[in-house]
């Protein structure tokens, strides 16, 4: 909103949009300098008139360069917040709220009670781990990449120690100070991909 009811560019850059932010920016500040050049020679020739000292010459292309660059500036910080608003949307309201729950630490019952659907994992104070194992290191490494990559989508990265064919991985949300459920859906996640 900052883009449409602020300053051109300042949305943008706020937002990271850096070259379209710059560019709107100063396509912005190009009009605005235009107008108030404009302005102020109109004064001039209008003061200069009353004296009798100044002839009228014609500025009106100042005005018209000014507004064009401004309303170019608008309207390319209008299309970055057509995209950014778009781009907003496609965060669904499930994942905002599964993100907030996942943050919030289990209660000892309810740890149990996960940990008792994943009977290859075991915990460790305020954490879960569990080792894999796999005929090489390639095989290994496969794997490491996959969790590397669930991890990053997640938000949530594991401590990971390998060892030929051999993965540990340990959860924790040190954000929550122990577990939470964003630990144990990624411990699912990482039993499904070692079936693969």
């Amino acid at each position: 909103m900052l883009n449409q009811l602020a300053t051109p560019g300042l949305g943008s850059l706020i937002a990271g949009r850096w070259f379209a932010g710059t560019g709107q920016l100063i396509l912005s500040i190009a009009g605005f300098a235009l107008v108030m050049v404009w302005f102020i020679r109109e004064m001039k020739q209008f003061y200069g008139q009353i004296n009798g000292d100044v002839a009228v010459q014609p500025i009106g292309w100042i005005l018209v360069s000014g507004t064009i660059l401004f309303v170019l500036a608008w309207l390319w910080s209008l299309v970055t917040s057509a995209s950014l608003m778009r781009e907003a949307s496609k965060v669904s309201l499930e994942s905002i709220r599964s993100f907030a729950a996942g943050q919030v630490k289990m209660e000892p019952a309810k740890i149990a009670q996960a940990l008792a659907a994943l009977p290859q994992w075991q915990r460790d104070g305020e954490m879960i781990s569990r080792t894999f194992e796999f005929k090489d290191f390639p095989a290994a490494m496969k794997f490491v990449n996959f969790v590397a990559e669930l991890a990053e989508q997640a938000q949530h990265h594991p401590d990971m120690d390998v060892r030929w064919n051999k993965v540990r991985l340990a959860l924790t949300t040190h954000d929550a100070g122990g577990l939470t459920e964003k630990d144990f859906a990624l411990a699912r996640q990482c039993d499904a991909l070692s079936l693969r």
